[in-house]
């Protein structure tokens, strides 16, 4: 039995599409690592009950690292994007949770520049308080561990490629990262059996795609405008850059013909996860659905009337980089540890 809340809803369902198409679904996806993240800090000593956790989000994290506070008995303080909505600014503030949100903005990269700035501004005034750095402290993978180990076990093993957005690194990264090594471990087994595909927004910085801009919007959650220490580039053998028409495209398929409501991070995931599955017969593709589509209602699925068949949409395969092109590009990146880099005055900005 469950002790507290956030343990029930950091638990995925494991969903089985087809023959070899299976989904991972979370209602919301970063609980499981916030939970893992503060319970570490707490047995380390790192923390104490009753200490502020602090953290910049854009939505999702603010309400996992609120949950994990409430669990442990921690203050909680969110430096929160434009995008927190009236919803999670209400839930917030009822679980205890303090909220300083951005004054409205459509530039992701100066939202998440100020973000940072001011995390900067509080620990200067509260050195006590601990920030929680989800896009560059490692142990926000601990807790996908337990989720490999399942995914593992109700797979047989089976060659796998997982999909999913990047976003922070954590998800993608550690999920891989513990299947490689429980298929090191196996007889027979090798690194190599788990493929690792990432899903990136075009405009997003994390793979080199800066120079290209959504006439819609960049999908929240799964790309970046300054670097993330958690997103270890060497893990991924291929990327997908998808648009928000195609993302919204998947996302009412996956709705419409398996009942599964989830976000457009999930819509984009959905969508390269077909491609691969069909790419490469002899495995079984796995995709990440990281929260519900209940937040994305008035932008996305009001809009089903307009969301083209998936049959409209096919890769671009590319080279490189400066070959992409909307609505979506496939590259392979083949476990290459080189990031691209954007500056190093906005690297010192996330550290």
């Amino acid at each position: 039995m469950d002790q507290h809340v956030a343990e029930a809803i950091g638990r995925p369902d494991l969903i089985r599409l087809d023959d070899r198409l299976l989904c991972l679904r979370f209602e919301t996806m970063k609980v499981v690592s916030a939970l893992a993240a503060v319970r570490h800090l707490l047995d380390t000593g790192v923390v104490r009950r009753g200490d502020t956790l602090l953290d910049s989000s854009s939505g999702i994290y603010a309400y996992a690292l609120a949950l994990a506070c409430h669990r442990h008995g921690m203050r909680c303080h969110i430096v929160g994007s434009t995008t927190v909505d009236h919803t999670l600014r209400t839930q917030l503030a009822v679980l205890g949770a303090t909220l300083e949100q951005m004054e409205p903005s459509s530039d992701l990269k100066l939202d998440q520049k100020r973000r940072v700035e001011r995390i900067h501004e509080i620990l200067a005034a509260h050195p006590e308080y601990h920030w929680m750095r989800q896009y560059h402290d490692d142990i926000h993978y601990l807790g996908y561990r337990a989720i490999a180990d399942r995914v593992h076990e109700e797979t047989g093993g089976a060659r796998l490629t997982v999909v999913g957005g990047v976003g922070s690194g954590a998800s993608t990264g550690a999920l891989t990262r513990y299947l490689r090594d429980r298929d090191a471990r196996t007889p027979r087994g090798a690194a190599g059996d788990v493929d690792l595909v990432g899903v990136q927004p075009f405009g997003s910085l994390t793979f080199g795609a800066q120079h290209t801009s959504d006439p819609e919007i960049i999908i929240a959650g799964i790309g970046s405008s300054i670097p993330f220490g958690n997103v270890s580039h060497e893990l991924y053998d291929t990327l997908h850059w998808i648009s928000f028409d195609a993302a919204l495209a998947g996302a009412v398929d996956l709705l419409r013909r398996h009942a599964l409501f989830a976000g457009l991070s999930t819509g984009a995931a959905y969508l390269a996860a077909r491609h691969e599955r069909e790419r490469r017969p002899g495995r079984t593709v796995l995709f990440i659905a990281p929260d519900t589509g209940h937040r994305y209602v008035d932008t996305v699925f009001a809009r089903h009337d307009e969301a083209a068949p998936l049959g409209h949409f096919t890769p671009q395969d590319i080279a490189d980089q400066t070959e992409l092109t909307l609505p979506w590009s496939r590259m392979p990146w083949n476990r290459r540890s080189h990031p691209p880099r954007e500056s190093t005055s906005m690297e010192s900005l996330t550290t």
